[in-house]
């Protein structure tokens, strides 16, 4: 398959699907590539806490902190979610490392702003700057991007925002106001976190085994029903916004990178066939890439 009947392809399947979506993919030891809107600048919601756990090694690699320290993690302040430390009733005391497992895993936000407390918002936009990716920032904490939801529904909180309207008032939804970055550049770290450019061999590893742990099979995933096909993933979701960023790889040791970022003008929820739409945009991109990759030889 043509890289340029993949992309209108990959096109087709976002319409029938109803989003609107951005992807790039990267065969990430040939350097061959699929574009679909890979350079327009998207809020990256919990795919932003890729970057937190880059920072984390980083940091941990230069001997500023061990992952190995223990969090108090109080019931009072914790940042709201549905999983992990967030949902939780009761005081808890973790590590680092165990904190990065919940933010990767099951997307904890509460743990992922005690790493960001940690670590810091400034070391978190430095390292992604050190890794060239300009375009990729963090903007606030996910406690606060919460905040700007809450703010923005106004009064009616949660219900509110089954409202078209509200919802683009939304910041959280606003690349300029938000968390941010693009397709291609999340696929440029994915790239150098398994390539070991991001972090010592030994971070890197650390980094890729968290991201293969993560919980959710119905976006990324879902492309790729395969026993023998291991995929390592980070979704992000809001209202109206799913994404999903990862690496695909198979057994013959080809390694590709995806970023799909898509917004549908549906609030509801639950909408399976936009997240399922990520798997499927996915495979086409990779197939793709794989198909080139043969083509070469």
């Amino acid at each position: 398959m043509a890289v340029t009947d993949a992309v209108a392809r990959i096109h087709a399947a976002f319409a029938d699907a109803g989003v609107t979506g951005r992807l790039h993919a990267l065969d990430i030891d040939s350097g061959g590539q699929l574009d679909a809107g890979a350079d327009q600048p998207v809020p990256t919601a919990s795919v932003h806490k890729l970057c937190v756990l880059v920072a984390l090694h980083e940091q941990a690699a230069a001997g500023l902190l061990d992952l190995t320290e223990r969090v108090e993690c109080p019931p009072a302040g914790r940042t709201p979610g549905p999983t992990g430390v967030a949902a939780m009733l009761d005081a808890a005391r973790l590590s680092l490392r165990d904190l990065a497992y919940l933010m990767m895993a099951v997307s904890d936000n509460a743990a992922a702003d005690l790493l960001l407390r940690r670590v810091g918002l400034d070391a978190v936009n430095a390292t992604t700057a050190r890794l060239g990716l300009p375009r990729t920032l963090a903007v606030h904490s996910f406690g606060d991007l919460l905040a700007t939801v809450r703010e923005d529904a106004g009064p009616d909180g949660a219900r509110a925002l089954a409202d078209p309207r509200v919802i683009t008032r939304l910041r959280a939804l606003d690349p300029a106001r938000t968390n941010r970055s693009t397709p291609r550049e999340m696929t440029r770290l994915l790239a150098a976190v398994w390539r070991d450019e991001a972090c010592t061999p030994e971070h890197g590893a650390a980094m890729r085994r968290i991201m293969g742990l993560q919980v959710w099979p119905h976006r990324l995933a879902s492309g790729f029903p395969f026993d023998d096909v291991h995929v390592a993933g980070k979704t992000g979701s809001l209202p109206t916004l799913r994404n999903e960023v990862g690496v695909v790889e198979y057994p013959d040791g080809g390694r590709y990178a995806v970023a799909v970022f898509t917004r549908t003008a549906h609030t509801a929820a639950t909408l399976p066939v936009a997240d399922t739409v990520i798997g499927t945009a996915a495979r086409i991109a990779v197939d793709a890439l794989r198909a080139a990759r043969l083509r070469s030889r």
